[in-house]
């Protein structure tokens, strides 16, 4: 797989706790909270879409 980009910000906010386990289960999981939230953002897309997502798709976006 291509690496992405990873210029953009993204800031939530989020409950202390669900923040907490989290970075607990990430942990678990060895990786990092951004690279879980990359997934989980890279999966929803790819369920709206009905297809895989493909890098190169995200630039047409800016161009409107």
């Amino acid at each position: 797989m291509l690496a992405e980009n990873r210029t953009a910000r993204l800031t939530i906010l989020i409950d202390p706790r669900k923040k907490a386990v989290f970075e607990r289960l990430c942990t678990e999981a060895d990786v990092t909270p951004s690279q879980m939230v990359r997934k989980l953002i890279r999966d929803y897309i790819e369920q709206r879409q009905g297809r895989p997502w493909k890098p190169e798709e995200g630039t047409a976006a800016k161009d409107r």
